[in-house]
């Protein structure tokens, strides 16, 4: 799979760090919201999720937009946790696998994510292990902070021009089908990381 690779573009949840959404869902129905696969879907549609990812609303405009799509108005704080309640933890196995690729690759991250996720990230793993962590990368790039998320093939783009890489020098990594189209599209190599599946197995 590395042959011919120079340069490798990680996700982060379900690739690096371990997510699980069931737990999310589990967290809103303890708050009275029984369909909030719904209202996700219901709120997707409306560039909501999209527009936070982006860093084109604020906090405070994501709580009242969710609140427009549940029957039960909820703080700001229960949305937050609830929110978060999906983030499980770093995957020991993958951290030293990037530590080992750093030094025969250069690695990037690359994650569809938002300002609460990183923040419970920082404060759970405390913000010299956060900071340890992205050292591991030439470059982190977090959609809220550039704007551009997966699987727009802008995004790619914008990587392999800002570092002067070669598309077809360039793994990505992702568990979303449709993100690693977009990396194709982009003319990236990409793997679609399966459940069950762990980069520090898949990569030698």
């Amino acid at each position: 799979m590395l042959k011919g690779i120079k340069n490798i573009i990680f996700d982060l949840g379900g690739v690096i760090y371990a997510i699980n959404y069931k737990r999310t869902i589990k967290a809103f129905e303890s708050l009275g919201i029984n369909d909030f696969e719904a209202v996700y879907a219901k709120a997707g549609q409306s560039d909501l999720f999209d527009n936070l990812e982006t860093g084109k609303i604020s906090p405070s405009e994501f709580f009242v937009g969710i609140n427009k799509f549940l029957p039960n108005t909820l703080s700001a704080i229960q949305i937050k946790d609830a929110w978060n309640a999906m983030l499980i933890g770093f995957m020991p196995d993958a951290v030293s696998k990037l530590k080992e690729l750093n030094k025969t690759h250069r690695i990037f991250l690359l994650s569809n994510t938002n300002i609460f996720h990183i923040e419970e990230i920082q404060n759970t793993e405390g913000m010299a292990s956060f900071f340890e962590f992205c050292e591991l990368f030439e470059k982190v790039y977090l959609s809220h902070d550039i704007g551009l998320r997966k699987p727009h093939t802008e995004v790619f783009t914008h990587i392999v021009d800002e570092r002067g890489l070669e598309a077809y020098e360039t793994l990505f990594i992702d568990d979303s089908p449709q993100h690693v189209a977009g990396a194709l599209k982009a003319g990236l190599k990409s793997y679609h990381l399966k459940d069950g599946e762990e980069i520090s197995q898949l990569l030698p």
